[in-house]
């Protein structure tokens, strides 16, 4: 099974890459962004309180975040393998997926990471904020407080998957297809296919 966590600050384009990487090679996408919009659009007391913690640039409590995306991966029937978008975000929710996966008799496969300078970080929000009409994105203190809070809380993650010789940077500047081929090289040396 493989199984790739799709790393990289907000506006990095882990949205574009991963559905090129769920089409090319037949995973199960779970994005804790998608599950939070679904649940804060249903208006469930899990989304009322998501929004509460997103609306301020802060990460939604790993319990709330682990307890969903299990109900996603269980919810999969045969699965060739899952690429988790946007999660982990902390060293103890990448811990509580190993141990997850772990009972599934699986592991994470690969930690692929787009890396994009602050700036155009600042850059690509503001135009999706304008573009998607999402409130997050259109305020330049938030967008700020979003990144400030991936440096400091999610980074470590990095150091995590390093540690276990799974961590792969890839330049997240350039063409969307010439970031894709470099993303799935490094999925083709894991797997050796």
């Amino acid at each position: 099974m493989l199984n790739i966590v799709l790393f990289g600050p907000p506006g990095a384009g882990k949205g574009t890459q991963s559905a090129k990487l769920i089409e090319q090679f037949g995973l199960v996408h779970l994005s804790t962004g998608d599950i939070f919009r679904a649940n804060i659009k249903g208006e469930t007391e899990l989304g009322k309180l998501a929004k509460s913690y997103i609306d301020q640039g802060k990460l939604v409590p790993d319990e709330v975040t682990i307890a969903m995306l299990e109900s996603e991966v269980n919810k999969s029937d045969s699965p060739k393998g899952f690429i988790f978008d946007g999660f982990p975000r902390t060293q103890a929710q990448a811990q509580a997926l190993d141990t997850f996966l772990s009972s599934k008799g699986t592991t994470i496969s690969l930690m692929l990471a787009l890396e994009v300078e602050e700036d155009e970080l600042k850059k690509r929000l503001l135009l999706r904020g304008k573009d998607s009409g999402r409130a997050d994105d259109q305020d330049p203190a938030i967008i700020q407080k979003r990144i400030d809070v991936y440096q400091a809380e999610t980074m470590p993650v990095k150091t995590y998957y390093t540690q276990q010789g799974k961590y792969k940077g890839i330049n997240g500047l350039g063409e969307i297809d010439e970031i894709f081929n470099a993303l799935c090289q490094a999925i083709e040396e894991v797997t050796g296919k």
